[in-house]
């Protein structure tokens, strides 16, 4: 088993439980078939994309309802079993993984779309609906759910993460676009948080707590997002500049303008190299911005405009558009790409995702110093951000059996968080904090706000069994 080299861990096993066969033997006589302990499917949902190497839970469950996943958590609650939920596999911090042992609960099979509400704008789902297939699903009825992490992620995950991606800078994150869930608890009770209102002041705010626990606090098996209609017109560009501080200070001047674009990214010359030879294209390789336009017609056409004339003003060139869903498709697959580019660039190689996000104004202070360090430390790295809202992410290319790549790798994320945290920025903008970013929750954070998390956790899970030792340590 790999080490594991944050602050506070440096590996991980599962802890020891006499109860887990007994847990093992209930569920396999309510699930039958469902009920899996073949080491093949268990290790499928041992590991995700993160660079951790941890040993497999001890049993996977195939839920297909709300009742199935009441029936196994309240099984290992009654055994102090851990219950790690798991969705498509596409987390990037560890989230999935079963550092305590435990049993996996599989919601991929819960995949429908129970309610379309077109007229309100809403719809309902299963957690296991990944994001295109909610979108294939309400195609017909004019509209589409916006947020767009790259992966094809499941909603669940995404909820569980508070995931975001490229649409954020116009549509804004899960956690603005979900309404309502459906949640079983750590005992086993089914509850629902929110309404499709679009507005409530009652109570506290469930269904936000829940949006970012990262299954510590409950497993969704239901949830109300938003959906927007699809713009009647679309328009994507690409253009090339001479440096990432140019790229970088275009966005600013967009954002800060207040033009509604709807995405803006930002790829370095490194990562568009890696990209050209992956997806067998042929983009200029220096610094490049991969921007979005959604509107009417004439609100494109203005906004494209004001983007062009303001990228002119930092030497941006080879303005290259996109307005058929052909090429828009294939500059967009190509952007999401990125990390399979970064991974085939260096066969046989683990990556290390840093997250970091910023207030726009102080966006070019810290990516211009984190981009100086990393040329400087000889990592090889792709560098993409979300440009539009402050996020940016390094992906490390480690060698995975040199320890001083990594400890390179760890220390260059930790200076990054360092930076982002003394430009009141945060660790995490999208990804999570999971396994790797525990220290850095509580730099972030404080003391006492870690402390609160670990009260509202302990009221809500005093066994400890949903996801034990993420976002903290048990």
């Amino acid at each position: 088993m790999n080490s594991i080299t944050t602050k506070n861990h440096t590996s991980f096993a599962p802890a020891a439980n006499s109860s887990i066969g007994q847990a093992i033997r209930d569920l396999s006589n309510q699930f039958g078939q469902k009920c899996s302990t073949s080491l093949v499917i268990r290790e499928q949902h041992g590991r995700d994309e993160s660079s951790f190497s941890v040993p497999p839970p001890d049993a996977v469950i195939f839920a297909e309802s709300t009742q199935d996943v009441a029936s196994a958590i309240s099984t290992c609650a009654k055994h102090r079993v851990p219950v790690i939920a798991f969705g498509v596999g596409s987390s990037l911090e560890g989230h999935l993984l079963a550092i305590h042992g435990g049993v996996s609960v599989d919601v991929s099979r819960m995949n429908k779309v129970l309610a379309i509400h077109a007229e309100d704008l809403t719809v309902t789902v299963q957690p296991g609906v990944t994001r295109k297939a909610l979108n294939e699903a309400i195609k017909h009825t004019g509209l589409f759910f916006p947020i767009d992490p790259g992966a094809d992620a499941s909603i669940g995950g995404m909820c569980a993460t508070r995931a975001s991606g490229t649409n954020a800078v116009r549509y804004g994150t899960m956690r603005e676009n979900v309404l309502a869930l459906e949640v079983v608890t750590a005992n086993g009770e089914v509850i629902r948080t929110g309404t499709r209102a679009k507005k409530s002041s009652a109570g506290y705010d469930l269904t936000r707590l829940m949006v970012g626990s990262e299954g510590t606090l409950g497993l969704m098996t239901e949830i109300t997002l938003k959906v927007y209609p699809l713009p009647e017109a679309i328009s994507a560009a690409i253009c090339s500049f001479p440096s990432i501080e140019a790229a970088v200070r275009t966005t600013i001047q967009i954002i800060q303008m207040g033009i509604p674009i709807a995405r803006v990214e930002l790829i370095d010359s490194n990562t568009v190299r890696m990209l050209n030879k992956y997806s067998k294209l042929n983009l200029h390789e220096g610094a490049m911005l991969l921007m979005e336009f959604h509107g009417s017609p004439a609100s494109v056409k203005e906004q494209a405009e004001a983007v062009q004339e303001i990228a002119s003003d930092h030497s941006g060139q080879a303005f290259e558009w996109a307005t058929t869903p052909e090429d828009r498709t294939r500059l967009w697959t190509a952007r999401h790409n990125a990390y399979f580019a970064g991974v085939q660039s260096r066969p046989g190689c683990k990556v290390i995702s840093t997250d970091t996000c910023v207030p726009i104004s102080r966006l070019a202070d810290c990516l211009l110093d984190s981009v100086a360090e990393a040329d400087a430390s000889g990592i090889p790295y792709f560098l993409v951000g979300h440009v539009g809202d402050g996020n940016f992410h390094f992906g490390y290319l480690l060698d995975p059996n040199n320890a001083q790549e990594r400890e390179t790798a760890e220390a260059l994320n930790h200076k990054l968080v360092k930076r982002t945290l003394s430009l009141e920025g945060t660790c995490t903008g999208e990804h999570g904090v999971g396994l790797h970013k525990m220290d850095f929750l509580i730099e972030e954070t404080g003391a006492g706000a870690v402390s609160m998390m670990r009260a509202i956790k302990k009221a809500l899970d005093p066994l400890g069994i949903m996801n034990p030792g993420k976002i903290f340590a048990a």
